[in-house]
């Protein structure tokens, strides 16, 4: 892996075919300076933009992107970090260059995101037939398919040359002790060779089950610098063999991070994730 600084001219949706990772942010829910925690994934001719939230379309405009030039979304989670700026992204799509996006979503949660969240602002925009206007009039499905063989639930799916599991993860409630009684949420793999877990409380047996079937190259993991709560600490984290704790790099963090950078380097962590920086494996 090799990091790049962003181009002047902005960053572009292809490249020559190298994975290339590219942080729209890599800040907690709540931070100023970072933005929220949502990635951009390209590969040769394809992209992917997993989650949108509130940040997520200043910080593309940023890199020279309008949000309408984005065609393939997958979604972790429906907190407002990661899903508010999907309801712009929808009805542009609709209203502006009437051309719908792709999102890589279950029937589980295509049901979650749209019936809890996104249709308030959305269904009740126009009637067609007396009826209101569903999910599939804002966006093309990329349904996933079960995998078997795996520790816990993990879908399969393909965004044109980029391959994708969706893992399940153990976010919310504080309270849950398992993936499978918590709510939906799910991080991804990347080609299987990079782990994003977006978000998720410290959760051994995920690292070390996957970590024990794929050799990743680089690990994304979410960390907070104080312990409780819906996300991993840093101090939790640090509990985990060196071998891996080497491959890991932490996102969604507090706009603290400088006093906890030592701690990172002392820990034998990768590093901190930085925003708007190329990550590319060739």
């Amino acid at each position: 892996m090799k990091t790049e600084k962003i181009a002047s001219d902005g960053l572009k949706l292809s490249n020559e075919g190298s994975l290339q990772l590219v942080f729209a942010g890599v800040g907690s829910a709540f931070t100023k300076a970072q933005y929220q925690t949502n990635l951009l994934i390209i590969k040769g001719k394809d992209h992917l933009l997993v989650d949108c939230g509130t940040k997520c379309t200043q910080s593309l405009f940023e890199l020279g992107i309008p949000i309408t030039s984005i065609e393939n979304i997958l979604i972790t989670h429906s907190h407002a970090d990661h899903i508010g700026g999907l309801e712009e992204i929808a009805l542009l799509g609709r209203y502006v260059t009437k051309k719908k996006p792709n999102m890589v979503i279950s029937e589980t949660y295509q049901h979650i995101l749209w019936d809890m969240s996104l249709r308030g602002g959305a269904a009740y925009n126009e009637e067609i037939c007396g009826d209101i206007l569903s999910f599939k009039d804002f966006f093309n499905i990329n349904r996933p398919k079960m995998l078997h063989d795996f520790p816990r639930e993990t879908l399969s799916a393909k965004v044109g040359s980029i391959d994708l599991k969706m893992f399940r993860t153990m976010h919310i409630p504080d309270v849950s002790n398992a993936w499978n009684n918590s709510f939906w949420s799910c991080g991804i793999l990347i080609d299987d060779r990079v782990m994003f877990t977006s978000d998720t409380r410290f959760d051994r047996d995920l690292i070390e089950s996957y970590c024990s079937k794929f050799d990743f190259e680089a690990i994304f993991h979410d960390c907070q610098f104080f312990t409780g709560g819906v996300h991993a600490s840093i101090e939790e984290l640090n509990t985990l063999p060196a071998d891996i704790k080497s491959k890991m790099i932490l996102v969604h963090y507090g706009d603290n991070f400088q006093s906890f950078e030592q701690k990172v380097a002392d820990y034998g962590f990768k590093g901190l994730g930085q925003q708007h920086i190329s990550y590319i494996f060739d």
